[in-house]
């Protein structure tokens, strides 16, 4: 009898493994792909249109760790990207700092605000939580609208992209290009490294029952406070990259559509997944670029894909590519 149990875990445990390793072949050749593709994509598409899908798809993706796996949702992330983009824009302009160093300072500066809003956010939960979050960035805003080192509704313009490292000139639109793809591969191996570690795993059994995590002895409010710190940072890398690639910061970046935004990114292609987010920037990005010379409300459309998939696709639409026959074939099934 025992013997007979035995074999039938050693083959449960087989048939994992092979689930397992079919599962990440899956996932490595589609991130192999998608990379090749983003690669070769400047011979096909306008340069300034991917740096700004790329940007974007890094902010989404950096809010979706706190909402797709901690359960935080916060209408303040456009503090941290335009936060970062004027203070790269400053660092750059004012101080001739290099891109890099100007970026740099950006996610440091995310990073603080993160975790001064963090201080006093993460004390409450739920709707409570994401409404302060939401005064606290128009504090911010008008922080920024009054402030002369934002220099106001005009924003700081005409920022030099200089040269990386004192060598490359990224006032050329394929070096820019591949300095920004660089960056967000860095920022995905980043989060991914991040969700897939210790800190991330209690992260998700905190989204999944709060109250479980702390009975086990985890400090609750220090791990959220963390992931709220590094979504912030990650978030401004997205707003100093941006600042550099359009040449300018404005109150734009700090507006509360900036936050609805990323929320709207997020949702689309499916919380608590990695390339979803990246999917759903693609999108929203592409519906304002191609629409924006046309005679069609830019922001009707949006909502009505909006509306559309979440009647249709519950989960996002990658959560429901996930979920079909075709991505459980593929083992994506319990990918996240």
């Amino acid at each position: 009898m025992h013997d007979m149990s035995d074999a039938v875990h050693t083959t449960k445990q087989k048939a994992e493994l092979a689930q397992s390793r079919k599962t990440s072949t899956s996932y490595a050749v589609f991130l192999l792909a998608g990379f090749a593709l983003l690669l070769i994509a400047p011979m096909f598409f306008y340069p300034i249109f991917l740096m700004k899908l790329l940007c974007f798809a890094l902010f989404a993706c950096a809010f979706n760790l706190l909402l797709g796996y901690t359960g935080l949702l916060s209408f303040g992330h456009a503090t941290f990207f335009g936060g970062a983009a004027y203070f790269t824009a400053h660092a750059v302009k004012v101080w001739g700092w290099t891109p890099e160093l100007g970026v740099l300072l950006g996610v440091a500066g995310a990073a603080v605000l993160g975790l001064v809003m963090g201080v006093v956010a993460i004390r409450r939960q739920g709707i409570y939580f994401a409404m302060i979050t939401l005064a606290l960035s128009q504090m911010f805003f008008f922080f920024c609208l009054q402030s002369e080192f934002t220099q106001g509704e005009d924003g700081i313009q005409q920022v030099p992209r200089g040269h990386l490292f004192g060598l490359i000139d990224l006032s050329v639109s394929t070096n820019m290009y591949y300095f920004v793809l660089a960056v967000f591969v860095i920022g995905m191996v980043v989060i991914w490294r991040f969700i897939n570690s210790p800190f991330g795993m209690i992260l998700k059994s905190i989204r999944e029952n709060e109250a479980r995590a702390t009975s086990l002895g985890y400090s609750v409010a220090r791990y959220k406070l963390g992931a709220f710190v590094m979504s912030a940072a990650l978030a401004g890398l997205a707003g100093g990259l941006k600042s550099l690639v359009f040449q300018f910061a404005t109150l734009t970046d700090v507006a509360w559509q900036m936050s609805g935004e990323v929320i709207l990114m997020t949702l689309l292609g499916g919380i608590g997944t990695l390339i979803g987010p990246i999917f759903g920037a693609g999108l929203v990005v592409t519906l304002q670029n191609y629409l924006a010379t046309s005679d069609f409300p830019v922001t009707i459309i949006t909502g009505v894909v909006f509306m559309v998939c979440v009647l249709v696709f519950r989960r996002g639409i990658i959560g429901e590519f996930y979920a079909s026959r075709f991505g459980r074939m593929l083992g994506f099934e319990h990918r996240h």
